[in-house]
């Protein structure tokens, strides 16, 4: 049960082929009765000898029911005409295949839910239809009609193109790049891409995946396997459709100034992916990030026997916002000496046109040692008399000793090809030009910040002052009863006080005379806003008055501005003019913070410069929710305001807590509240003293439900935050107490030491392995989890012990995990358990267990089956003891299958 749920269609030991072509046919007779599909794919898998067994079968002349009866396979591939692929299908069914492939194009999207329907009831996993298929070279399957099998490697690809699919091969080919896996996926596809990645993620022969994107249609399971998939080997995306940022229907400022595109990188960072934008990038990208690199910063030094070269490295260096690496002095100093007295080494490692072999490799060395320093670039241009192979080989030697990135740039093409040859067997990443060079280590750069991205899970709510959910509930739906979308600013303002969103004292007045005498009453100066559901930017309209000094300028602003609006807009309901009291800030600094929703990502979180022309300014950071304190700052930090926030031209620096708290409760509405849909909260001042927000301008919609959804599930999510309501605290037998509560990435080092410290005949009984340690996949796999498909349960108990000098030091320590994952039918799941052997016998298995049932309950399943090895006798006695049906398990007598009805 630890296969995954496709390896029968991606690594089949068996196929049966429906191609329209039988054994001994004619050429003549192939052409006239077979698509071009069927000859290119019986060509295809012909072309070499695969490693299982493959048969080839005529719907028409496939014999009896009985003949059919003997017939056994793990994949049929199937490609005839549309008319005639329903019934492979169903013959595919009769012979028990697992999965099916079919290899077409021109089907529709109800031809191909009718084919889905099939698959569904015959519990086929069914790859196409409009697909090119998929090539695993190290099988020698070539199940696609995209050319040639591809050599061997260690990269896998996936493609929404078809063309584009065949055009990679077949550059690959050329450039001596080898696949673990190919596959085509295409429109009206039944695996869609999130599928392929989850396999992928899971894949021995996989160590890093580039995929071609034109769209998702459903967040949650794209962001999971994603997530899934960065996390285990690097993921390099290429998405076509790039659209530039504006919306012309938008009713906000953050819903103008955002594009899709902008969401789409957002996501990806989240995920832990590197978003690249041209077709050979994506490869050089992959051949660096699967060079697997420790993790690395943004600092690049450039060594150079060319200072143009040199330069123009630099420039790109600066553009794409990584930073150009300077030696330290005492590097400097170490290194001069090695150099030819020409060098030059105030900001590149500028050797001169005197370079020698000897020369690269002592700045390399000395450069790669230096703290300062994340990774190094080796630029090479031919000069009279310089030996390209030679320096290429200094290169290659010094390369073993270099723990950072290394990266190369031979400029030219006769007279270095040599030594690119030399560079390539050795290992380390080769470019024909700086500026590619420089892309390829921010790759590097930008792939591991996002792993940090990746590792935060926050849960909904912070740990601040709980909010009064149910109070903005009420506000949200008086507004839809009375069939309005738009807040307004009292409204609006309500809701952020609901979620302690500091605002300044804001009152609505629906005459001249109140207007006066609310102002009075707050104190001078005040402003003085239009209040309209139909008017949404008040500043278009002349809606807006600053610095009212007394009251007779309130009331006669008020009627002024009433008047001048209802010519304006008269068709727009006016309900009055707010007064609210002036936000009188120390050097304060305007910034906005919003909210739109993206199809297909959902709510998305934007930072940047705020104030009336924040269109223009078109600062825009964003973010998936939910957010923590971590996610918080790096959001501030990727927006050009961020910049103003410290000290700025004799301003102090503004409260950076206070902002990124006011962030927090953001992300906590957008958690909590699915009705909303866009929300500026323009302009926050913030100074050394907090944050307040001055105005705020929301529009709701009916919450849709996901089918199966409960409440409290975050549907509306494209990133389940952390399920922090299954945590409990339990008492230990004996005394104290322990935690059950869902596993997260921060768990790894703890759940290495539980498996390292088990006995050999539990480690065998658990994962029917003898290793001593998880291996760091597996590892990662086991501790970044998506809770929408899966959960596990860890208890976690406290060890106290006393260190050589004497001090008492408590440590945190996980005795035991249960697990379950949902199978691919979306109602049963398969369970696990582990518990420490000196925490044998507490209880501590029973009550993961029980946990574990009820958080699968909840989720709607309805079924928790699980192996167990026959001589496993306490495991067996504990499953009895909570219910558990033990039947034997047909395909393996060592095991046992326990089931619960849920």
């Amino acid at each position: 049960m630890e296969k995954h749920y496709l390896a029968p269609l991606f690594t089949p030991a068996s196929v049966v082929a429906f191609a329209g072509l039988r054994e001994g046919a004619t050429d003549a007779i192939a052409a006239a009765h077979s698509p071009t599909s069927a000859r290119v794919l019986n060509e295809a898998l012909r072309a070499q000898r695969f490693t299982g067994t493959l048969q080839f079968l005529d719907i028409g002349t496939s014999g009896t029911l009985g003949d059919l009866a003997q017939t056994r396979a793990d994949l049929a591939i199937i490609a005839l005409p549309t008319q005639e692929i329903a019934a492979a299908l169903e013959v595919a069914a009769r012979i028990r295949c697992r999965s099916a492939l079919v290899i077409s194009s021109g089907v529709d999207g109800a031809e191909a839910a009718v084919l889905k329907k099939i698959a569904q009831r015959e519990g086929l996993h069914l790859l196409g239809p409009n697909s090119l298929g998929f090539q695993r070279p190290h099988l020698q399957l070539n199940a696609s009609a995209a050319g040639p099998l591809a050599q061997p490697g260690s990269l896998a690809l996936v493609s929404q193109s078809g063309a584009l699919t065949a055009s990679m091969l077949d550059w690959a080919h050329k450039n001596m790049v080898g696949f673990s896996c190919v596959v085509s996926l295409g429109p009206h596809a039944c695996l869609d891409i999130a599928d392929v990645l989850d396999y992928l993620a899971n894949d021995a022969q996989t160590q890093s995946i580039i995929v071609y994107l034109e769209g998702i249609h459903a967040a949650r399971p794209f962001m999971s396997a994603l997530r899934s998939a960065a996390h285990a080997k690097p993921v390099v995306v290429l998405k076509a459709g790039r659209k530039p940022a504006g919306n012309e229907a938008a009713q906000t400022h953050s819903g103008a100034i955002v594009g899709s595109d902008d969401v789409f990188d957002a996501a990806l960072r989240r995920a832990g992916a590197v978003r690249v934008r041209s077709f050979v990038e994506l490869f050089s990208a992959a051949k660096c990030l699967a060079s697997r690199y420790r993790p690395v910063g943004r600092r690049l030094a450039i060594v150079t026997n060319g200072g143009g070269p040199g330069v123009l490295a630099a420039d790109w260096v600066n553009e794409i916002s990584l930073q150009l690496a300077k030696l330290s002095p005492q590097s400097g100093a170490s290194l001069a000496p090695l150099l030819p007295p020409t060098a030059s080494l105030s900001d590149l490692i500028d050797l001169s046109e005197e370079a020698t072999p000897a020369h690269y490799e002592a700045a390399i060395a000395c450069a790669a040692k230096d703290a300062q320093v994340d990774g190094v670039l080796a630029i090479f241009s031919p000069k009279a008399g310089a030996d390209a192979s030679a320096m290429a080989r200094a290169l290659a030697n010094v390369h073993a000793s270099v723990g950072k990135p290394l990266l190369s740039c031979w400029m030219g093409d006769a007279s270095v090809g040599e030594g690119r040859a030399i560079i390539n067997a050795a290992g380390i990443p080769s470019f024909r030009t700086p500026e590619a060079a420089v892309g390829a280590f921010g790759n590097i750069a930008a792939f591991y910040q996002n792993q940090q991205l990746l590792q935060q899970i926050p849960p909904p709510l912070s740990t601040l002052d709980k909010p009064d959910i149910e109070g903005a509930r009420l506000v949200i739906e008086s507004v839809l009863a009375e069939r309005r979308k738009v807040l307004t600013e009292m409204e609006s303002k309500t809701l952020l006080s609901a979620f302690h969103i500091p605002i300044t004292k804001t009152l609505l007045a629906r005459s001249a005379h109140e207007a006066m005498m609310i102002a009075t009453q707050l104190g001078f100066p005040v402003a003085l806003k239009i209040d309209s559901p139909d008017i949404s930017h008040k500043s278009d309209v002349d809606g807006v008055a600053l610095n009212i000094m007394n009251g007779a300028n309130a009331r006669d602003t008020y009627r002024d501005m009433v008047e001048r609006v209802a010519r304006l807009m008269p068709d727009a309901r006016i309900n009055g003019v707010t007064v609210q009291k002036m936000a009188r800030a120390q050097r304060g600094r305007e910034v906005h913070v919003g909210l739109v929703t993206d199809l297909p990502f959902g709510p998305v979180i934007v930072f940047g410069a705020g104030g009336t022309m924040i269109e223009l300014i078109n600062d825009r950071a964003m973010e998936l929710p939910p957010l923590n304190t971590f996610l918080a700052r790096q959001l501030i930090a990727r927006s050009r305001v961020a910049e103003t926030l410290g000290e700025w031209r004799g301003a102090s620096a503004v409260d950076m807590a206070a902002l990124e708290q006011l962030l927090l409760r953001v992300s906590e509405m957008v958690c909590e509240l699915p009705e909303l849909r866009e929300m500026d909260i323009n302009p926050v001042i913030v100074d050394a003293s907090g944050a307040v927000a001055v105005d705020a301008r929301i529009l709701v919609d009916n919450a849709g439900h996901a089918p199966g959804g409960r409440s409290g599930d975050y549907h509306h999510l494209a990133i389940l935050p952390y399920p922090a309501r299954h945590e409990r605290v339990w008492p230990m037998p004996g005394g104290g107490t322990y935690t059950v509560r869902p596993i997260h990435p921060g768990d790894a080092q703890m759940l290495q030491d539980l498996v390292q410290h088990l006995s050999p005949e539990s480690r065998y009984f658990r994962f029917v392995s003898t290793f001593a340690e998880l291996p760091p996949g597996m590892l990662s796999r086991f501790t970044l989890i998506d809770y929408d498909r899966e959960m596990a349960l860890v208890a976690v108990c406290r060890d106290r012990s006393t260190d050589a000098g004497g001090e008492r030091r408590e440590t945190e320590r996980i005795v035991g995990v249960s697990r379950y994952i949902t199978n691919p039918d979306q109602r049963s799941c398969e369970f696990s358990l582990l518990v420490a052997d000196d925490f044998s016998g507490k209880g501590i298995g029973s009550r993961l267990m029980e946990s574990i049932i009820d958080a699968a309950r909840e989720k709607g399943l309805v079924e928790m089956d699980g192996l167990v090895l026959a001589g496993n006798a306490e495991m067996l006695k504990l499953m009895k003891k909570l219910g558990f049906s033990i039947k034997r398990f047909d395909e393996d007598p060592d095991f046992k299958l326990v089931s619960f009805a849920l």
